[in-house]
């Protein structure tokens, strides 16, 4: 039997499987009116709060990447998955950065030197190498992210002095209906990933993923959209 995750989004359908195919689906189309190639960009699926159940029955419909905000739940829900690629999207605290390593393979969310120092020398105890992403502040709702200014330098540092492997850009949209403020704060994510360098600008999440995927973005971070509404 498959499991009925969640309350799903409104109009979508019922079971986890057919959400990840329409999602797909929906990428490749604003992904072709965007003259782009769906190939470059990664869908992740972020199960937070949402069983584990469901996470494996979403690696079973061909989920490749899935995310958590919480180094302790994801160290339970982890336990022999299959093989996919793991991605942390909630606020690194330094003194989590050992289970961070542990049981991740990309950090999204390096927002100042002293976390990234953190995870680079937690990399080193461990003899692990993750990739990561420098988290950029790009809207007024949210508490943490460096400034887009200041990321290139910060981007530099960290790998010159902590030889961790900055591979882009990470940004949470603003909390808005308005569809102008959302791909201007986008296109300034793009700029900022344009000079820190790398391959991966993660922006877009269940309500801005179209507007992201117009301004250039490689990464989509699905939660609702895929998971339905947590209970």
């Amino acid at each position: 039997m498959k499991l009925e995750v969640g309350v799903p989004p409104s109009g979508a359908p019922s079971s986890l499987a057919a959400r990840i195919a329409t999602m797909r689906a929906n990428i490749a189309e604003a992904a072709h009116a965007a003259g782009r190639d769906p190939a470059t960009i990664t869908l992740v699926g972020v199960s937070k709060k949402q069983p584990r159940a469901a996470l494996l029955e979403a690696i079973e419909a061909g989920l490749t990447d899935i995310a958590e905000n919480y180094a302790h739940e994801a160290s339970e829900k982890f336990v022999a998955l299959p093989p996919v690629r793991k991605h942390f999207v909630g606020h690194v605290q330094s003194n989590k950065a050992k289970a961070i390593v542990d049981t991740f393979d990309l950090v999204q969310t390096i927002d100042r030197l002293e976390t990234g120092r953190a995870i680079a020398r937690a990399q080193r105890l461990r003899g692990k190498r993750l990739r990561a992403l420098l988290q950029i502040n790009i809207s007024r709702d949210d508490r943490f992210g460096v400034a887009p200014a200041d990321a290139p330098a910060l981007a530099a540092q960290l790998r010159d002095e902590e030889d961790l492997e900055i591979d882009g850009v990470m940004a949470i949209g603003p909390l808005t209906n308005d569809r102008a403020s959302i791909v201007s704060a986008f296109g300034e994510a793009a700029r900022a990933f344009e000079r820190v360098g790398g391959t991966t600008l993660s922006i877009g999440m269940s309500g801005d993923w179209r507007e992201a995927i117009a301004c250039g973005s490689t990464m989509l971070r699905i939660g609702t959209a895929i998971f339905g509404t947590r209970i």
